[in-house]
């Protein structure tokens, strides 16, 4: 009867030894897909250095990353001194330079349940390298993740957007400042040129080389493409992004990151927020195509949205994150510099 219950006792606690084990792989595997950041290796260097050069001018450690963005007064600081510099004019909503021209303006449309909120950037460069992208911790990897204002205020960005969170996919084609980092095709993405244009393309029918050799400088996975050859796209039936965990679909009503082009050189960009009862209730992506066609966009993509769509200009964030103005990490942004 002791033997019995001995062999049974071992039976049992071999049993639970390995229900422990198998539930820690499996959530060590969900925390090493999500949670834990990993820095990737590059693909490929640019074949000209030339045209990505002034794109890492501004940057800094990730200490100081971290230091400056936790102070608004030293953000502020740090985009006076980038206007001072420059020799621009600046107030809440504009910037002007000899080499930047921006506006923003905050929009309300609709009341009560259906009102929505959002903020329309217009850009005028003189020369398309004063639009830059950057990572945060200024590391290419999964699950490096920062704020859009504090990897903006290590950058001495005068104005950002947050990008397409390349950080929560394994696939599509990351390009940034002229250098390739991933060449895994899987949707319609979205390249700058070193021209001042933009263009959607299908990234399994144009490879990577071809793409650097057009004089890409950065491209954008995420989607849907909003605006083509001047004509707002309409048909957004069950549109999904990746098959990641938590994954959805994203036509409904979201807060929104978007940028167009109306000419080489002068870009839109927009936020929309969301998700806040009688403040924003957000965008679905048809009414977000047509309002880049309305404000005469030639070319329009849409960027990661929902806790992530953040608009910063000069040392702070205009719009309302999160739903409760509270930023999202994220793995990169879109930014404009001097």
């Amino acid at each position: 009867m002791n033997n019995k219950k001995k062999k049974s006792k071992r039976i049992l606690l071999i049993s639970l030894t390995l229900s422990v084990a198998t539930v820690g792989g499996i959530l060590y595997g969900l925390a090493d897909r999500y949670l834990i950041p990993h820095v990737e290796e590059v693909v490929a260097q640019p074949s000209t250095a030339a045209a990505i050069s002034s794109s890492a001018s501004g940057r800094q450690s990730a200490g100081t990353t971290k230091t400056a963005a936790t102070n608004t007064s030293t953000n502020t600081e740090s985009a006076a001194s980038t206007a001072s510099a420059a020799n621009a004019t600046s107030d809440d909503w504009n910037y002007k330079s000899d080499n930047v021209d921006i506006s923003i303006k905050q929009v309300e449309t609709g009341t009560g349940a259906d009102k929505i909120t959002y903020y329309v950037a217009d850009v005028q460069l003189k020369d398309a390298s004063n639009l830059r992208t950057a990572f945060a911790d200024n590391s290419f990897g999964r699950n490096i993740t920062e704020h859009t204002s504090e990897i903006a205020s290590a950058n001495n960005a005068i104005l950002a957007i947050n990008g397409d969170y390349y950080g929560f996919r394994n696939d599509g084609v990351v390009i940034r400042n002229g250098t390739l980092y991933r060449d895994e095709p899987a949707r319609d993405g979205l390249a700058l040129f070193g021209d001042g244009t933009m263009k959607s393309y299908n990234e399994e029918e144009v490879s990577a080389e071809d793409l650097l050799a057009q004089g890409v400088t950065n491209t954008f996975s995420f989607g849907p493409v909003l605006v083509k050859d001047g004509t707002a796209v309409q048909d957004f039936d069950n549109v999904k992004i990746d098959t990641n965990f938590g994954n959805r679909t994203i036509d409904e009503a979201n807060p929104r990151t978007g940028i167009g082009i109306i000419s080489p050189n002068h870009y839109v960009f927009v936020v929309v927020d969301g998700r806040q009862q009688n403040y924003s209730r957000g965008m679905t992506l048809n009414e977000f195509a047509n309002l880049f066609e309305d404000l005469g966009a030639t070319e329009a993509y849409n960027l990661d949205g929902g806790g992530s769509s953040t608009m910063y200009f000069m040392g702070r964030v205009v719009n309302s994150p999160g739903g409760k103005g509270q930023e999202r990490g994220v793995s990169d942004i879109i930014y404009v510099g001097e």
